[in-house]
């Protein structure tokens, strides 16, 4: 039990520090800044979907009543009255008006896989047809999806209307827990559908369970906050809506960024979190694995190199693979896997560690072991190579600027 306990408060700070350490704030304040523009055109093109199809007609008022007391704290009705009308001129524009309010969609789409890719480490995101077909999935399956759950909720009311409350055996404990139900699968198709790598589905759902829940919570203690400490009114007034709203939706971007960070952490096992292995040896062992499987003729794939005893997670596989790329070292195969594209007897070490988007480290950074064939001469010519260079520039810096003084 001690034991759990100290991999869950180390898997805790684990999170903690990757979250400050790719900005999860200033990500949150950017997307909330995006959702100004972009709440309105996202509902609009919403209802839009819905109004297509005639089995989900009627279903956007119920949509409007979910949306805004799931996502919404009781405190705002007023924004909920603004954005009602916004939306009710939105539906009056013109195919033009509509092409507009989705580019604006869209874009917002964009700055959120931006957002999730850095927390993957994923530095190529999706262009071209790929791209556009994931934006459009979203747009148009989460509709469908919200519409299909709420017309089964209202198939069930009126089941249990008609036939008695009997006439469905745990009906009401079916409209209790759908909204978080749908909360869950919306927060699980984000994680596992906008990053551009593979999210494993299990982990995507603990995520989306994670995020559901604690903006279920955050909700109401938002809302108790506001109900109790009423100060806030004094400062801004008929104003104060609008400075909560945008309070809110700060933190609740926090929330589904940090529910990523906990998406991406699970991909980490436990020993490789804290085994304190430069990247730079990372990569070179990748090599040393792409060129083993190089002469037996086979591609390499992740799930070959965690098999070879390298527990790599996925960001960090993206990484490498994604430096290996532009490096021209390696290519991806049309299965998916990985080959060099490159003869390595004719690409120098010196060129890598040029090359390197990674700290060179000095000798004494290294670990004194590391299990592989070619890490002990490695580490004596990092020792020789960080002797000779403090022979060339132990002097001061002070000492370097003065000669240079005197020289001029």
């Amino acid at each position: 039990m001690q034991l759990f306990n100290n991999r869950y408060l180390s898997f805790c700070r684990f999170l903690v520090k990757r979250f400050i350490v790719d900005q999860g704030l200033n990500s949150a304040a950017a997307l909330t800044y995006t959702t100004l523009f972009a709440v309105v055109p996202m509902l609009t093109v919403t209802f839009a979907m819905l109004s297509v199809i005639p089995a989900f007609q009627g279903v956007s008022e119920q949509i409007e009543q979910y949306i805004f007391s799931n996502f919404i704290p009781s405190t705002g009705a007023a924004i909920q009255q603004y954005l009602i009308g916004f939306i009710s001129q939105a539906r009056q524009l013109t195919w033009v008006g509509v092409g507009v309010l989705m580019v604006t969609a869209l874009l917002m789409l964009l700055t959120i896989e931006k957002a999730f890719n850095n927390i993957w480490r994923v530095h190529q995101p999706r262009r071209g047809i790929s791209s556009f077909l994931l934006y459009w999935a979203v747009l148009s399956l989460g509709p469908l999806l919200m519409g299909a759950g709420f017309a089964t909720t209202t198939y069930i009311t009126s089941l249990s209307l008609l036939s008695g409350p009997d006439a469905l055996v745990g009906a009401g404990l079916v409209l209790q827990t759908m909204p978080l139900a749908l909360n869950v699968a919306a927060f699980t198709l984000i994680y596992a559908a906008v990053p551009n790598t593979r999210v494993p589905i299990l982990h995507a759902m603990v995520g989306g369970a994670f995020t559901a829940v604690l903006l279920e919570l955050a909700r109401r203690a938002f809302g108790l906050y506001v109900l109790f400490f009423p100060s806030y009114e004094l400062i801004y007034g008929a104003f104060a809506a609008v400075p909560l709203f945008l309070l809110w939706v700060y933190l609740s971007w926090t929330i589904v960024l940090f529910g990523a960070e906990l998406v991406c952490g699970l991909s980490s096992s436990h020993e490789w979190r804290h085994r304190k292995v430069p990247r730079l040896l990372v990569a070179l062992t990748l090599l040393r694995i792409f060129h083993d499987a190089q002469l037996l003729g086979r591609p390499v794939r992740l799930k070959d190199v965690q098999r070879a005893g390298l527990p790599l997670p996925d960001d960090e596989w993206v990484e490498i693979t994604t430096f290996f790329e532009r490096e021209k070292l390696a290519c991806r195969t049309d299965a998916g896997g990985w080959i060099l594209s490159r003869d390595l007897s004719r690409y120098s070490l010196s060129q890598l560690l040029a090359s390197s988007p990674w700290p060179v480290m000095g000798a004494g950074q290294l670990p004194e072991r590391f299990s592989e064939r070619w890490y002990p001469p490695f580490l004596e010519a990092m020792n020789l190579w960080q002797e000779e260079r403090d022979r060339l520039f132990g002097a001061s810096l002070a000492g370097w600027l003065n000669r240079e003084q005197e020289a001029g």
